[in-house]
Parts: C-alpha cells; sequence; structure tokens
C-alpha cells in the first residue's frame, strides 16, 4: 500500500508534505479512538460458508475480517502495480484489476466498520478503522494518478499498444 503512489503524491502532485500527512494521520487515529466502540468478544463460531454474511452483518471477530482481505488486497495491487511499472500490464487492464477489486474493497470497509466493536481492545478497532480509509484514500490517488498523471506511473514513451489511454 502506497508503495508507488505515495512517492509520486509528494514529487509530483504536492498536495501536502509527508510532515502535513503524518499530522493528519495521527490526528484521524485520535479522532477514531475516541469515537470508537466499546466492545468485548462475545462472539460464537461461525461456519466457513456463512462467513460473508457474518462479517456483512457485523457478527464477526475484526481480526477475521481485517486480516485477509487486507493482505490479499495488498499483495493484489503490489502485483498490479508492480506489472504497470515494467510495462507488462496495460493502462485498461490496470484500470481492470482496480475496478475489479472496487467493488470487494467496498465490502470489506462496511464489513470492517461494523465489526469494529468485536475486539478485546479500543486501539485495534481504531487502527483497523484508519487503515480502512488509508485504502480508500489510497483508491482515490490511484484514480487522480491515473486521470491526470498516466504519463508518469506508467511510463507512455514505452508502452507501443496503450499509447492512446496515457492522454
Amino acid at each position: 500500500m502506497f508503495i508507488y503512489s505515495l512517492p509520486l503524491f509528494f514529487a509530483h502532485i504536492g498536495l501536502a508534505s509527508p510532515l502535513e500527512l503524518l499530522i493528519i494521520f495521527m490526528a484521524l487515529l485520535v479522532v477514531l479512538f475516541i469515537s470508537s466502540p466499546l466492545g468485548g468478544e462475545s462472539l460464537q463460531k461461525q461456519s466457513l460458508n456463512k462467513y460473508l454474511f457474518t462479517a456483512w452483518s457485523g457478527s464477526a471477530a475484526l481480526m477475521w475480517v481485517f486480516w485477509p482481505f487486507f493482505l490479499i488486497l495488498n499483495v493484489s495491487l503490489y502485483a498490479a502495480d508492480t506489472l504497470a511499472k515494467m510495462g507488462l500490464l496495460t493502462v485498461s487492464s490496470w484500470d481492470d484489476v482496480h475496478l475489479m477489486l472496487l467493488l470487494p474493497v467496498v465490502w470489506w470497509a462496511t464489513a470492517v466498520w461494523r465489526c469494529s466493536a468485536n475486539t478485546s481492545l479500543r486501539v485495534w478497532s481504531a487502527c483497523a478503522r484508519l487503515l480502512t480509509l488509508a485504502v480508500l484514500f489510497e483508491y482515490g490517488l490511484k484514480l487522480l494518478i491515473r486521470i491526470d498523471y498516466p504519463r508518469i506511473f506508467f511510463g507512455c514513451e514505452e508502452l507501443m499498444l496503450d499509447y492512446g489511454s496515457c492522454f
């Protein structure tokens, strides 16, 4: 997460400095910690075939909703970005990968937000919510890069097949 997009954000877009973004990050963490629900882990074991519904309804443990998808999402985004930077993935294919992951990201963000009370410490709830907001920020940053800065990210001079997507 943020391996390729954050350096472009600081170097070429320049809407915020690293210090300003760190201050915003820490302030969001404090606000999310204060607003995190108090809860405990009084959950029953759920079967695997009801996992998606249990997570969506907010009845699953936070760690079982947050970590599996967070890891899979970041590996997928890293692979797509690396292949695009190497020129092995066209611009439209990069768009397709992000579009395919958009609905699962929305499901995951909703499930994490609803299940955030199902942890023993409020700090885990705040961190999970903060990282969920960071993923949504990452998606917004990638959309901005795709629309306004494709020549910088994709290296459009080397792309022969998909050069039209760089405008």
